[in-house]
């Protein structure tokens, strides 16, 4: 089902609104700040758990298993369409709130959602503070010393998130983000939150970008159909696939691109090499996960996030691994792919995994 059929004319009005005035949401969170300045003061921003990578990678299998626990708190589909707003919007909204049955993700991915699963949504407040960075046809990767402004903005946002998504009294949960736009400023949440934890999944780059290239034909399509679908997710800042791609320029890759067509395996490869080559120097403040071992191993794998998120409820995180499911490798004619390329992402990946703390077998 397209996104126009899933929204009422109303809905659709509403994001609109809230997509032409984020510039003046984020000035009006201060007010927020102000009504709820007591309730903020008590509420601390311990240790906040950040994933990231480029989308197919299994990020939103992470955030689905994480989130499913009282420990930790996430942006859900419950605080759209003022995302930016986010304790004055439920305030307001919990008058009308209705639910929803499951369905699946305009990804066709078999993932289902509902209202209150937890969803990507914090890149529209770095779409307002950190708008130099995002140009026609891509986004600028941001620096360790960069402007620390949209991360003081972001603690505040931070603290929001975690007294809605609050259960109990007596536990504090850690924010949750799952943020493909993160891995650009991977060094600069560093920086910010020394005690954060950071996961990238990392998967094998060829059936990777296969995924990718399939998911740019689909929105492609998509968008050709369904013009509120492409103003959605223009609107919360995924310009990940289709009618709005904006690459991640990493190290200026872009400009010295050996395959510039979105259409082809080469570019997304490419991009992937991009991407995952610019880790290397910093993988050690990372946690790399191999998206094919954990599939693989569910008990190893979640048993490894347990520890890397020093989690209390290993139960029920444990419980979580039947939503686990390996991805069968798809046939990919990679002929057309400079062979340069196809090397430098095979030693890419070799040595990511060696990185890895889950350690997989390495061909």
């Amino acid at each position: 089902m397209e996104l126009t059929e899933r929204y009422s004319s109303v809905d659709r009005l509403l994001h609109r609104l809230a997509f032409d005035t984020a510039e003046m949401q984020v000035e009006l969170s201060g007010l927020e700040d102000l009504i709820y300045r007591k309730v903020l003061a008590d509420t601390p921003v311990n240790r906040p758990v950040f994933i990231t990578g480029l989308p197919r990678a299994g990020t939103t299998l992470c955030l689905q298993l994480i989130s499913a626990l009282e420990e930790f708190a996430s942006h859900s589909y419950r605080d759209m369409p003022f995302v930016l707003l986010p304790m004055l919007w439920n305030s307001f909204s919990r008058r009308f709130r209705q639910d929803r049955a499951p369905a699946e993700r305009a990804h066709g991915d078999g993932m289902l959602v509902d209202f209150d699963s937890a969803e990507a949504f914090e890149e529209m407040l770095w779409k307002v503070k950190s708008p130099a960075h995002y140009e026609s046809d891509r986004i600028v990767p941001w620096r360790a010393c960069d402007d620390p402004e949209p991360a003081q903005a972001l603690a505040s946002h931070m603290r929001k998130v975690i007294r809605l998504r609050q259960r109990r009294r007596e536990v504090v949960p850690r924010y949750l983000s799952k943020n493909n736009g993160n891995i650009a400023r991977t060094d600069y949440l560093r920086r910010c939150w020394p005690q954060a934890v950071i996961i990238v999944p990392v998967r094998e780059p060829v059936q990777h970008a296969t995924s990718l290239l399939r998911q740019h034909r689909r929105f492609l399509d998509l968008h050709a159909r369904d013009g509120f679908s492409r103003e959605y997710m223009q609107g919360i800042g995924h310009f990940d696939f289709g009618a709005n791609l904006r690459p991640i320029d990493f190290d200026g890759w872009l400009s010295t691109a050996e395959h510039t067509d979105p259409l082809t395996i080469g570019f997304w490869l490419e991009y992937w090499v991009a991407a995952y080559g610019s880790l290397d120097e910093h993988a050690a403040t990372l946690h790399l996960l191999p998206y094919d071992h954990f599939c693989a191993d569910p008990d190893g794998g979640l048993r490894w996030l347990a520890d890397v998120l020093c989690i209390k409820d290993r139960q029920s995180l444990m419980a979580e691994r039947g939503a686990i499911r390996m991805a069968w490798p798809h046939p990919v004619d990679v002929t057309s792919v400079a062979p340069s390329v196809l090397a430098r992402a095979h030693d890419i990946y070799r040595t990511l995994l060696q990185r890895c703390e889950l350690t997989p077998a390495i061909a």
